[in-house]
């Protein structure tokens, strides 16, 4: 008889993963980020697990949208108290605060869930070129695989 296989916590191995975000498009760089975050790119997912890797993103501010979402975009936010509701479009957020751009497009991603924030904890954006994870990171990906 033939058993399903399923992974132990245990047995859960992590990389570290380098994106690179000049001249990507958002969404198709945040749906990268998110398949490496849940583990979904191994062959031994396991749903009701952690098993995803570290993803650094370096050059968040050199992002790329289409069509008119700069000027149309708009994140909202809230202060708690009446009337106390602050927008700001794509184009003044990536001016301000590149990094949030990106974490908020992957964190929408991901699953509403406890295990959904500790797949968000392994996200690290920067918005230059630098990161501080070069010990932990091996090699930055081919050209050829971050086009796929």
């Amino acid at each position: 008889m033939i058993k399903t296989f399923s992974l132990k916590a245990s047995q859960v191995t992590r990389d570290w993963r380098v994106l690179d975000a000049n001249g990507q498009v958002l969404g198709r760089l945040a749906t990268q980020a998110a398949i490496y975050l849940r583990g979904k790119h191994k062959p031994t997912y396991t749903p009701h697990l952690d098993m995803g890797d570290h993803v650094v993103i370096v050059n968040a501010e050199k992002i790329r949208v289409t069509g008119q979402k700069l000027k149309q975009k708009v994140y909202y936010r809230h202060s708690g108290y009446p009337g106390g509701l602050k927008s700001r479009t794509l184009e003044q957020q990536l001016a301000k605060f590149p990094t949030r751009v990106l974490e908020s497009a992957v964190r929408g991603m991901l699953p509403r869930t406890a295990l959904g924030e500790a797949m968000f904890k392994r996200l690290h954006v920067y918005a230059g070129p630098t990161h501080p994870h070069r010990g932990q990171v091996g090699q930055i990906e081919p050209e050829e695989e971050r086009a796929t």
